[in-house]
């Protein structure tokens, strides 16, 4: 297995590859051997994590690649790639695989499985989290974007026509697939909610009504979440009305503080990123959760993780967001509003359309519980490990 995330690191690539080892262990048939090859925690600079560089589990091995310091830029995490594909080289050597199963939400990690399984002889297994060129050439100027066009789609297309099976987190991607790789034999094992947040929707915390409402965001401070677009002036309508909390950090966030500064919205609280059971004692103290991605075509597609433990802790959702997760709230999760992207006037009217209180989402927790999602994966991976035949060329 190759990720650029793994426990105890914080981000949804960690904890989707995290409880895959966990189903894989159990699922697998007596002597099977998983090598899960990742980095030191490094999601976010200001949430420091130590972890042994190796781990041994029952069937297990685990090795983490040191990366240098960086603020999650791009260029910053370009270089942080470059040594984790150094510590892959040194790591591969001779070794041989009946099959590398690499996610990915940048294509960089996903071309590094394809070479990893070309060099060792194994087939190929792509978990795809995000439309990485699809994505970088939205948010590039146009000339840019036209040159990183040129040099990653070759990549993209000899990326997947190697993979035996890709599966798609959010079935949003499904028509660009198709339509580029209509060979591809596809999945749709979506994210899903951990244990932490269902025994928390189970237990529920006692509030009262606020008279000045708490809105919570948490995660990744990004490009893609354009949280500077939307923070500082729903803040500043909300001002009598509710608080905002931020909790998070990324590439954006000092353009969010200065944001906030320049509108003078006081009623904002920007904090660090947290661990798990911080945060959801945070999520029980808040009374509005808030969801937002840019205004891109490419976010159209996707469909955010952070959506999944939102809706099981039975808080009120604000959500910005268009296309297919738009669809999916408005089908999958009870008193949530959907705004589209950067409209403040439009966020503000759905939060006084919220019923600001806790409602349970059962059937929905019932449906997107990680574990079980992340056996069926499993299955599917050990299928195709265990398929007749050669890998592709």
């Amino acid at each position: 297995m190759l990720t650029f995330y793994f426990a105890p690191d914080l981000s949804a690539g960690s904890f989707r590859a995290t409880a895959l080892v966990r189903a894989l262990r159990a699922a697998a048939p007596p002597g099977t051997e998983i090598e899960v090859l990742t980095t030191q925690p490094n999601r976010y600079s200001s949430y420091a994590r130590e972890a042994p560089t190796t781990e041994s589990f029952e069937g297990c091995e685990l090795h983490r690649v040191a990366l240098p310091a960086h603020q999650s830029d791009m260029r910053g995490q370009a270089r942080a790639f470059v040594h984790f594909a150094r510590g892959a080289h040194r790591w591969v050597g001779r070794r041989r695989y009946d099959l590398v199963f690499a996610t990915s939400s940048r294509l960089m990690t996903a071309a590094l499985g394809a070479w990893m399984a070309r060099r060792t002889g194994a087939r190929l297994y792509l978990d795809v989290r995000d439309l990485f060129v699809d994505t970088i050439t939205g948010l590039l100027p146009p000339a840019l974007a036209r040159m990183a066009y040129l040099a990653l789609a070759p990549l993209e297309s000899w990326t997947m026509r190697r993979a035996a099976r890709v599966n798609l987190v959010s079935p949003g991607f499904a028509p660009y697939f198709r339509a580029r790789y209509p060979q591809l034999s596809l999945a749709f094992f979506t994210n899903g909610i951990d244990e932490e947040f269902l025994a928390a929707s189970a237990a529920p915390a006692a509030r009262l009504p606020a008279d000045r409402p708490t809105v919570l965001y948490a995660g990744n401070i990004g490009e893609g979440q354009a949280l500077h677009e939307i923070v500082p002036g729903l803040a500043l309508a909300l001002r009598e009305r509710a608080r905002l909390v931020v909790i998070g950090d990324g590439g954006r966030r000092s353009q969010l503080e200065q944001a906030l500064v320049r509108a003078g919205a006081d009623n904002v609280q920007l904090l660090p990123p947290m661990s798990r059971e911080q945060l959801i004692r945070a999520y029980q103290g808040s009374d509005v959760l808030l969801l937002h991605l840019g205004r891109q075509a490419a976010f159209e597609k996707v469909l955010p993780s952070k959506l999944f433990e939102y809706a099981a802790l039975g808080k009120p959702l604000l959500a910005g967001v268009s296309g297919y997760a738009a669809r999916f709230i408005r089908e999958e999760i009870d008193n949530a509003v959907v705004f589209a992207p950067g409209d403040v006037a439009a966020a503000v009217r759905g939060f006084g359309a919220l019923t600001l209180a806790d409602q349970a989402r059962p059937a929905f927790v019932a449906k997107y519980r990680r574990r079980q999602i992340s056996a069926q994966l499993a299955e599917d991976v050990l299928a195709v490990a265990a398929a007749p035949g050669r890998p592709a060329p």
